[in-house]
């Protein structure tokens, strides 16, 4: 059965240039549907590798391209971010063993001991007499007060002492020796202050004197004499280069006795004043000393 008029004709391919589709016939024929089914079936398939390997190459070039974006950049960090390429070099680092500069300590001195400015004739230089180691008219030691009398000053240590202390202070060159009288009521106390050329001779004296060396009482000024045939109590003491003294009684004559406590007191808060005068001679000496 022929399809056509006048011979065969060729079949009409789509992806053939200049091919005729075959003219269906007028005689009512239908198209041969299996052939057209097959040529649509290889176009897809030829679409579908296009795709397939466009795709593919597509790939290959962006991970290509992607390669040389992470190497630049790698490249350009290197260049620009290796914290060795800014470092000194190793003669430019000072060493361990490089000498530190040292200063000069900045503590403060040490104070200056009053005592040291009392305890020789030589570094004891400030005036010196009854009325500025016994200042004013009376004094106050706690709720007590007492009332100064008569005073003295002498060169010859051994007249204003009694008994066995005037040898004492010979034997240890007492050069001076200053007395006050202060009363309180119906007692009288005289202070001896003996003063050395140094601490040792001072010390001397304390530790020789007994009982029986005494400071000779003083009297005058309305003050009768004391302590001159009656039993009376006595302190001796040293600070520094001055030995001191006290003789307590009663300013009637009477006898003291170790039931009169008051007589005790009274001549150990004229001991203790005696005591805290020289320390402050000290005291001032040093602060003058300081401030030079």
């Amino acid at each position: 059965m022929s399809f056509g008029q006048g011979g065969p004709q060729s079949q009409w391919d789509p992806w053939k240039p200049n091919s005729q589709q075959q003219p269906w016939s007028t005689g009512g024929q239908s198209p041969d549907w299996a052939a057209l089914a097959e040529a649509s079936e290889a176009r897809n398939k030829r679409r579908r590798l296009l795709f397939i390997g466009g795709g593919a190459l597509a790939t290959v070039a962006i991970g290509a391209a992607v390669a040389v974006a992470v190497v630049s950049a790698n490249g350009s960090s290197t260049a620009s971010n290796q914290p060795g390429t800014r470092l000194p070099s190793t003669a430019d680092i000072p060493s361990r063993s490089a000498t530190a500069p040292s200063f000069a300590p900045t503590s403060a001195p040490p104070p200056l001991d009053p005592k040291d400015f009392i305890a020789s004739k030589k570094k004891d230089t400030a005036p010196l007499d009854v009325g500025s180691l016994f200042p004013g008219t009376q004094l106050t030691m706690g709720d007590t007060v007492y009332k100064k009398g008569p005073t003295a000053d002498t060169g010859n240590c051994a007249n204003a002492a009694g008994r066995s202390l005037p040898k004492i202070l010979e034997a240890n060159d007492c050069t001076r020796l200053l007395r006050v009288t202060y009363t309180k009521g119906g007692i009288a106390v005289t202070v001896g202050v003996a003063v050395f050329d140094t601490e040792a001779q001072a010390t001397r004296t304390k530790n020789d004197a007994d009982s029986k060396s005494i400071v000779k009482s003083l009297s005058g000024g309305g003050i009768k004499d004391f302590c001159n045939a009656a039993v009376c109590r006595s302190t001796t003491n040293s600070y520094g280069r001055y030995a001191y003294f006290t003789i307590a009684g009663f300013a009637n004559g009477n006898d003291v006795t170790s039931k009169d406590t008051e007589v005790f007191t009274t001549g150990d808060d004229l001991a203790e004043f005696a005591f805290r005068q020289i320390r402050r001679r000290g005291e001032a000496q040093a602060s003058a000393a300081a401030n030079e």
